[in-house]
């Protein structure tokens, strides 16, 4: 096993303990209620489906049949819910939630929304909606196997956007190409550039967003007045395998022609093969080379036009 895949265990296995020590998880009973966290998500399947069959529950929770059982006597034992022999398997029963087990159901519910409140009222002002951002991106990662991803939306940058471009941009260049610094400094320069001067009528920054996180950027500069420049064209791990590329590059298409250019010209590097592939697919055409010594690194400079 490699170091850095020893690095990740435990930085998973160390985030399990503080966050399940945090939302109180390890105590004997959840939320200081009769129930551990295992009976507490049972309630909440019996709330939210209609009348489930044992097995179901199991199945989705991934319990052993024998602890489930055990579950299912203790609530029935204590009146929460009702069990229903399924016609096909008199082995197997349909169960729902009585009068009681509603309103031991609410009670945790309540108990919870009062608990996670008070945990995102103490933090900083802003720092809730990362918080929930960074959860929707572990669950979209966990669940990728399981679930489509999210469709993104392409929206205008809002403030402290451009600062997650350049450190996006920068993190993602040293560590799939190893550019230096350097290349962080040019990507600041445009988008200070394109803070400082802005023309709306004839440039634009799109945006990428899943689940409230920013996973994607593009940008159409002025570069004449019948020439427009494509720049920093970036779609994150967590935006991809959704044709996002396509989409940002397809947006900037459009926009070039509404404003009436009557051509699109970027700049890349020839090790980016992906985007090259998304520049070809979209109508751009190799026009010039040049090899030169930039970011740290022995690069081969390439310059793509489209004709509008």
């Amino acid at each position: 096993m490699s170091h850095d895949a020893d690095d990740q265990i435990a930085a998973v296995r160390a985030f399990n303990r503080f966050y399940t020590s945090r939302l109180g998880v390890l105590d004997q009973h959840l939320l200081k209620s009769p129930f551990s966290l295992s009976e507490a998500r049972v309630l909440y399947e019996l709330a939210h489906r209609e009348d489930p069959a044992a097995k179901e529950i199991g199945i989705e929770l991934g319990l052993d049949p024998g602890y489930l059982s055990r579950i299912v006597q203790k609530f029935d034992d204590g009146g929460l819910i009702t069990r229903k022999p399924l016609p096909s398997d008199r082995r197997q029963y349909r169960l729902g939630l009585t009068a009681k087990g509603r309103q031991a159901f609410a009670k945790l519910e309540r108990s919870s929304d009062n608990d996670i409140g008070a945990m995102l009222a103490a933090m900083p002002r802003g720092e809730g909606g990362r918080l929930t951002a960074a959860m929707a991106v572990i669950e979209r990662l966990l669940g990728a196997s399981e679930r489509s991803p999210r469709p993104a939306i392409l929206r205008d940058p809002g403030p402290g956007d451009m600062g997650w471009v350049m450190q996006s941009h920068g993190a993602f260049y040293a560590r799939e190409y190893g550019f230096d610094s350097s290349f962080e400094a040019l990507v600041a320069e445009i988008a200070a550039k394109f803070l400082t001067s802005f023309d709306a009528s004839r440039e634009r920054c799109w945006i990428a967003e899943v689940d409230g996180a920013q996973v994607g950027s593009v940008f159409l500069v002025r570069h004449t007045d019948n020439i427009a420049k494509l720049r920093l064209l970036l779609v994150e791990p967590a935006g991809r395998g959704q044709g996002l590329g396509q989409r940002l590059v397809a947006e900037c298409i459009s926009f070039a022609r509404q404003c009436g250019y009557r051509k699109i010209t970027l700049w890349t590097q020839s090790i980016l093969v992906t985007a090259r592939k998304i520049y070809q697919n979209a109508g751009f055409v190799l026009v010039a080379t040049e090899p030169h010594r930039s970011f740290g690194q022995s690069l081969i400079g390439e310059t793509w036009e489209r004709e509008l």
